[in-house]
């Protein structure tokens, strides 16, 4: 485990420095899906790859990388359970804010054990802020990487809704959804690294989204260990291991089929019922 945690923070150490060094050129592409990619993102992808390689030379480990366009191959329900350690890596979450200059970006990457959440880190370099759980608790680290850091471990929260509370959504919640509440207020970053990381410090009582694997893998076990929870939109069903069958394969691969909602179990019902689908009848 410690061999691991330690890749895995030195990784998104040195990808911080590169995603720094460009985030000031601002140059990006699209690609075919009209989803934006810079140079940091297939850099830092490629890094992922050097520094994965002496475990991905086992059949016991996988990588799935966003930029990698084997990635798709992957989404088969028997090779994932007969690979006990599956890799999974964004190199740069939300892209469009970084290719924009903005600092809610992050780097993420999550490594899951037999199918459920074990490590993860996801770094904020702008921000100079670290977020990682190494199996046994998750902490919260400020001036990440200096001789400054403060580190805080991350317990167990239930935030109370209120008129001060803010409920991070992706950004389609404007076109699928109305938002039935005027005290708790929507906040939208496009980023998933933001709406699964900043609720488990009390950045938000939760968020929505539909999100692929990589958004994800590297927060799921630090919002765990903060007591919360990805709960499906339509049946409330706890998202806690890896099944194929709840990803699209085809157009969108390794993208949820369903909108799930990130919340303590006390306030799933809540925020749930603040949602109304645009197509729901009055």
């Amino acid at each position: 485990m410690n061999d691991y945690l330690s890749v895995m923070l030195s990784f998104v150490k040195d990808a911080g420095v590169i995603a720094l060094k460009h985030i000031e050129e601002g140059r990006s592409d699209l690609k075919p899906d009209a989803s934006v990619i810079t140079d940091a993102d297939r850099l830092i992808s490629q890094l992922a790859h050097e520094r994965l390689a002496p475990y991905l030379k086992s059949s016991q480990h996988l990588l799935i990388d966003e930029e990698d366009p084997r990635k798709t191959d992957f989404l088969d329900q028997s090779l994932l359970e007969r690979t006990p350690f599956l890799w999974s890596v964004d190199p740069i979450d939300a892209t469009r804010s970084f290719a924009n200059r903005m600092p809610h970006y992050g780097i993420s990457i999550g490594l899951i054990k037999d199918l459920r959440p074990w490590l993860g880190a996801v770094y904020f370099p702008s921000l100079k802020e670290l977020f990682y759980c190494d199996g046994v608790a998750a902490y919260f680290i400020r001036n990440a990487f200096t001789s400054g850091e403060i580190k805080t471990e991350i317990v167990p929260i239930d935030e109370q809704i209120t008129s001060r509370s803010v409920f991070i959504a992706t950004d389609e919640i404007l076109s699928h959804f109305h938002w039935e509440e005027r005290e708790c207020r929507i906040m939208i970053f496009s980023a998933a690294v933001c709406e699964f990381c900043w609720p488990t410090i009390g950045r938000g009582c939760g968020s929505l989204s539909m999100v692929h694997l990589w958004d994800f893998a590297g927060s799921w076990p630090i919002f765990e260990k903060a007591g919360l929870k990805l709960r499906a939109f339509e049946d409330g069903r706890v998202l806690d291991k890896i099944d194929a069958g709840l990803f699209h394969k085809e157009a969108s691969s390794w993208r949820l089929k369903d909108y799930y909602i990130l919340s303590s179990e006390t306030n799933y019902c809540s925020l749930r019922a603040r949602l109304r689908r645009k197509h729901d009848h009055l």
